[in-house]
């Protein structure tokens, strides 16, 4: 990453009002990326903290007197002539009317209408974090009891907190027991209103009406997006070359690690967390971090851009102890 490059630290805030509309402001012809959408807020000044320069820039930009809320999520970003950090705040209280007071466009958006705004790389990370799971489940491989399988699976999910799933089962996907599993297992997401994919098998995926998650190795060989918009494509992805094959096939999330050391890869490279951070500088993509990672670790994976984390045995086992939702 070039050291010559200026870092900027940005904050932003995703103003909620009690519809749950959230408010984005149209950047002004003559700026950087002109006529896109973002989370309204500014550069922070030096000597000035977060949650001051949010209250100042909203005050000067917009005409209100915000509480600054808990952070949503922290987004690196490498742009052609800067390196930004997005800090993004809730906001949920303030005083005051919002007004365009530097002559920009303002929009209420329904959550679900976000993504139908053309915004910075920066921003398209903040969406996902509103929107989608903080929590990615890989689920383990299953060992001889299949119902003691799909009990434990059931069990995750009346837990609470699991969102969004990935079937995976390396050594069992060529068998007719595994394709009995996943049927079962995708019975069980749907009514637990989870959303489902499974690792790898493209054609399954389709007939099951499912999304799938690619492997790395399988990047290269695709030209297209394998699946229609309507379901979900994701992919793993260990450096920049891989993050920007599955931005130009159109997944709609990706998995980065190892961010820290596991048991099931001993010896294997480590990112750890600023090396997770210089990947999410590289995509606009939402991406999960993996690999030795709990619940606990949330707030640290949103401190370095991640929608979340990905984990098996973590997000396997009982979830009574897992925090809030972020």
């Amino acid at each position: 990453m070039p050291d010559s490059l200026r870092s900027i630290h940005v904050v932003a805030a995703a103003i909620a009002d009690p519809r749950g509309r959230i408010l984005l402001a149209r950047r002004t012809d003559g700026r950087d990326l002109a006529g896109l959408w973002e989370f309204p807020g500014g550069k922070r000044e030096p000597g000035e903290s977060a949650e001051a320069a949010l209250v100042r820039e909203l005050q000067e930009e917009l005409g209100i007197t915000v509480k600054v809320g808990p952070p949503l999520i922290d987004v690196p970003q490498q742009y052609p002539d800067k390196r930004l950090r997005l800090d993004v705040r809730h906001v949920t209280s303030w005083q005051g009317t919002p007004r365009g007071l530097e002559g920009q466009a303002l929009a209420w958006v329904a959550p679900e209408k976000l993504s139908r705004y053309p915004m910075p790389p920066a921003d398209r990370p903040v969406v996902a974090a509103l929107r989608q799971p903080d929590r990615y489940l890989v689920t383990p491989e299953p060992g001889a009891d299949d119902a003691a399988w799909l009990a434990g699976l059931a069990q995750a999910l009346e837990s609470g907190g699991i969102g969004r799933m990935q079937l995976r089962a390396p050594t069992l996907q060529a068998q007719p027991r595994w394709r009995q599993l996943v049927i079962a297992a995708v019975a069980l997401c749907r009514k637990a209103g989870a959303e489902v994919l499974i690792n790898s098998d493209i054609e399954l995926a389709r007939e099951l009406g499912i999304g799938v998650h690619l492997r790395a190795a399988q990047l290269p060989g695709l030209s297209a997006r394998p699946l229609a918009t309507d379901a979900v494509v994701a992919a793993s992805c260990h450096d920049v070359a891989e993050l920007r094959l599955a931005e130009a096939l159109g997944c709609d999330f990706a998995v980065v690690g190892s961010v820290l050391a596991t048991a099931s890869h001993a010896g294997g490279e480590v990112l750890g967390w600023e090396g997770f951070a210089r990947l999410r500088e590289s995509t606009s993509l939402p991406i999960y971090a993996i690999g030795g990672l709990a619940p606990a670790n949330l707030g640290q994976a949103r401190q370095h851009g991640a929608q979340g984390i990905a984990a098996i045995r973590s997000l396997w086992r009982s979830m009574s102890a897992v925090p809030p939702h972020l």
